[in-house]
């Protein structure tokens, strides 16, 4: 019986690079705190003319290619941001324009930094009830239009960046099972205030609360310890895998150090970890499927290994997904 499966990955980056002294100098901070706090030496930036569906059109052009799947063969496009194009319209209605998806519907999706896991749900359900054919899932963002220059805890962190995937049916391996959870308790945790019905602009352009991306990092870094590990456990429990049995560990890139103590927590003895977070930082709702698309192409991911996603971030909104390859 044929499975939803990743047929291709592909990701884009812009090619500003972002070395830590730049981003530091208004900060007040230096490339050795950088390093010590988030393990990121460097990141990319998109130019003033780039749109977030512009590294998403990119990235989705290249899992169409490594797919073999011509966009006129996609039912589905969903974009994973924070960072829209424009409040409306969606910005998924962009990159099928530009993709020339003509026959796709095409939408967007915010669960922040777990979107992608969130979308990659979604259009696999979708996939499935039509029967066949094929769904593009995209995690983009571009953080660095909305980082506040002077804060040290969120500037260092972020880069701007696309990934995706392309998915559709496979005899051999394929989507094992999602899990989405989502903490409506913590939402103060991760936000950008302003902007939406609860804070917007008034007819003269000021905002009452920050139009700046802001974030509890300590909050943040517990929420992950206490929680992710758990769900986890529970999640392969959930699948009838063990946790020796996991070949491949893809998480959100949110900062090194904490992800190196996760790894550490999860206890998944044979799991390779991989990660971007050195060169790429945060990349928002891209960061798995650019991490993904890494191990892809270095020919790290082999037929039948066992890959897990977990994404983490905003909401708060935990997403897992394991994947045989």
């Amino acid at each position: 019986m044929n499975r939803i499966a990743v047929l291709g990955t592909g990701a884009y980056l812009p090619e500003r690079v972002v070395s830590n002294i730049e981003v530091g100098a208004e900060a007040g901070v230096d490339d050795e705190w950088i390093v010590r706090k988030t393990a990121i030496h460097r990141r990319r930036w998109a130019t003033a003319d780039q749109a977030t569906s512009d590294l998403a059109t990119r990235a989705g052009a290249a899992a169409l290619a490594a797919a073999g799947i011509g966009a006129g063969d996609l039912s589905a496009i969903v974009v994973a941001t924070s960072t829209p194009d424009h409040p409306q319209p969606p910005t998924a209605a962009f990159v099928q324009h530009n993709l020339s998806a003509r026959q796709a519907a095409a939408f967007d999706l915010n669960a922040v930094c777990s979107g992608f896991i969130f979308a990659l749900s979604a259009v696999e359900a979708a996939v499935e009830r039509a029967g066949g054919g094929y769904g593009l899932v995209l995690g983009a963002d571009i953080y660095s239009r909305i980082l506040d220059p002077t804060d040290r805890r969120t500037v260092t962190l972020f880069g701007d960046g696309a990934g995706a995937v392309v998915l559709g049916p496979r005899e051999q391996g394929g989507i094992l099972r999602v899990a989405l959870h989502t903490f409506g308790e913590y939402t103060s945790m991760i936000q950008v205030p302003a902007g939406g019905s609860r804070y917007p602009r008034d007819p003269s352009g000021d905002i009452a609360e920050s139009p700046y991306f802001t974030m509890d990092g300590r909050g943040v870094r517990e929420f992950v310890h206490d929680n992710v590990p758990l769900l986890v456990k529970q999640f392969l429990h959930d699948s009838g895998v063990a946790p020796d049995e996991v070949d491949h560990l893809i998480p959100h890139q949110g900062n090194g150090v904490m992800l190196a103590q996760l790894a550490e927590d999860l206890m998944l003895p044979n799991a390779t970890l991989h990660t971007t977070v050195a060169d790429y930082g945060n990349t928002g709702a891209a960061a798995i499927p650019v991490t993904l698309d890494q191990a892809a192409r270095t020919g790290s991911l082999r037929p039948g290994d066992k890959v897990l996603l977990i994404g983490f971030g905003g909401g708060m909104a935990v997403g897992l997904t394991l994947l045989e390859w």
